[in-house]
């Protein structure tokens, strides 16, 4: 499909880290020439259009992205390549490729009920869009998210992910009372109290859940500690970074840890986990997969988040279905296959044409 990969091509070619501003106008302006539907920009830049009556189906994406390499700009724009039967460039794995195929699938598609197409602003920054989205009333009764899905049960398969782990990102801090070491008595040592809490952690289990057969296992770890001022100071603070993934249901026990004396704990970050629980939603979605390519898609999960854990934290059955390869997105050398765009293309199309069933 030529004008799929020229979409893409120049879509993925337009900055859109720290200012999503320039991409999400060529996105609003080809929505406005090539479709009917109905398109709006919210007052968070997210880019919105939709078609349809009946119940709501959404084509998720966003068009933000990490910084680039350096090789990846040249005067002022991304540098797209094409080798390979592959689009190379910032962004085209994570995730403009994926969008690109969604917005064509929105344009074909002759929806089964109200078809809506979402692409939002600050994925890579916690969910911004989705978010602001949300609060302000975006609401489908369903959403096919296009963050990758390829190679999961199989190399160059595209699957669909029916869950996927969640990320909270929160801080330790122990406090003490400052003295000389050669009286270390006359103080109270943060770091032993902070070490304290750092095996508190190391010892406690995180939460596993089943899902599509398989056992999706949270984890936890600390990521760094810091403490102290001079080498002959009894440290009054040390303060312990901890990444916490997560599963649908269930958390890790973290605010144990201020049973310690001394000790606070905060969350900083703390990113949805997501889980489909409609049966009929994911095997519609499957079976449009399936269609759409000679290998044998299954229902899988994904190791990180992404904006499906807040729509479905808002009631949206969610899955997660894109051209993305494990290890593809935030590379130097980011790609996506164009035959892969294609085939999302047509697991979008079939999908928004099937589902909700009569």
């Amino acid at each position: 499909m030529d004008d799929l990969t020229t979409l893409a091509r120049e879509f993925v070619s337009i900055p859109s880290h720290g200012d999503e501003t320039a991409a999400g106008d060529y996105l609003e302006e080809w929505l406005r020439r090539e479709t009917d539907a109905d398109v709006t920009r919210d007052g968070a830049g997210n880019v919105l259009a939709r078609k349809g009556s009946g119940d709501r189906v959404a084509l998720v994406g966003h068009h933000d992205v990490v910084p680039p390499d350096d090789a990846q700009v040249e005067d002022g724009e991304y540098v797209v390549e094409e080798r390979d039967g592959r689009l190379h460039g910032r962004g085209t794995a994570d995730m403009k490729g994926s969008l690109a195929a969604a917005a064509v699938g929105f344009r074909d598609a002759d929806p089964a009920g109200e078809l809506v197409f979402a692409s939002f602003v600050g994925e890579e920054d916690g969910g911004v869009g989705a978010r602001y989205a949300i609060e302000n009333g975006f609401a489908p009764d369903y959403a096919v998210v296009g963050e990758g899905s390829t190679g999961y049960s199989a190399a160059g398969v595209t699957d669909v992910a029916v869950a996927h782990k969640g990320r909270r990102g929160s801080t330790i801090v122990a406090r003490g009372a400052a003295a000389h070491a050669s009286e270390p008595e006359a103080g109270a040592n943060a770091v032993y109290r902070a070490t304290d809490a750092v095996s508190l952690v190391r010892d406690v289990e995180p939460p596993s859940v089943e899902v599509a057969g398989e056992a999706l296992a949270g984890s936890v770890v600390v990521t760094g500690i810091e403490g102290g001022t001079a080498m002959n100071v009894v440290p009054e603070r040390c303060e312990v970074t901890v990444d916490e993934r997560t599963v649908p249901g269930e958390r890790t026990p973290l605010e144990r840890v201020e049973g310690i004396e001394g000790v606070e704990w905060t969350v900083d970050q703390d990113l949805p986990p997501m889980a489909c629980t409609d049966e009929a939603f994911v095997e519609a979605v499957l079976d449009a997969a399936d269609a759409a390519q000679s290998g044998s898609p299954e229902a899988v999960a994904k190791p990180h988040a992404t904006d499906a854990g807040w729509l479905s934290a808002a009631g949206t059955e969610c899955v997660v279905c894109g051209a993305a390869e494990p290890g593809e997105a935030h590379t130097a050398d980011e790609s996506v296959s164009i035959e892969v765009l294609e085939r999302c293309y047509g697991i979008y199309r079939r999908a928004a044409e099937s589902w909700p069933r009569p």
